[in-house]
């Protein structure tokens, strides 16, 4: 299934677990944000495409931001010729990176439960993080050396 939706002046077509960026959105990284203007919603086996006007009722799609950053810069040159005109300057897009986790059609979501997106796991930090140096790996290179000569 997939839809497409307007956001920052700009329509995107998404399905879940697409990363887009795009105009930058207020959220904290980590936060789940919901799009609902929904221009049209395809794909889906059991139901015909819904086309809205000019927004599909109902329909939401679930969004997890990712991180705020900046697009590449822009230069901008005017330039006339034969006065000596010349003006350069830059910009940079201030941008939204978006993982997309879901679409809802009227509050059923749109993927089976086995595939929806479950909250981050912690993992448990690991007990031990030595880092060999250099004389314990030369130590067991060793002892691993003289274990073949004694086989041989």
């Amino acid at each position: 299934m997939y839809a497409i939706v307007e956001t920052g002046g700009k329509q995107y077509r998404v399905k879940p677990g697409d990363t887009l960026a795009v105009e930058k959105l207020t959220g904290e990284p980590g936060e789940i944000l919901d799009l609902d203007r929904v221009l049209l919603i395809a794909g889906n086996s059991d139901s015909e495409t819904r086309i809205g006007s000019p927004g599909v009722a109902g329909a939401v799609v679930r969004a997890e931001v990712l991180a705020h950053f900046r697009g590449n810069k822009i230069i901008i040159f005017r330039y006339k010729s034969k006065v000596r005109y010349r003006r350069k300057t830059g910009h940079r897009q201030s941008l939204t990176r978006l993982r997309i986790t879901d679409i809802l059609v009227d509050g059923a979501s749109s993927l089976p439960v086995a595939e929806r997106y479950s909250e981050p796991v912690e993992i448990a930090p690991v007990e031990s993080t030595e880092v060999p140096t250099a004389t314990a790996v030369e130590e067991t290179n060793v002892e691993a050396k003289a274990s073949a000569e004694q086989e041989a």
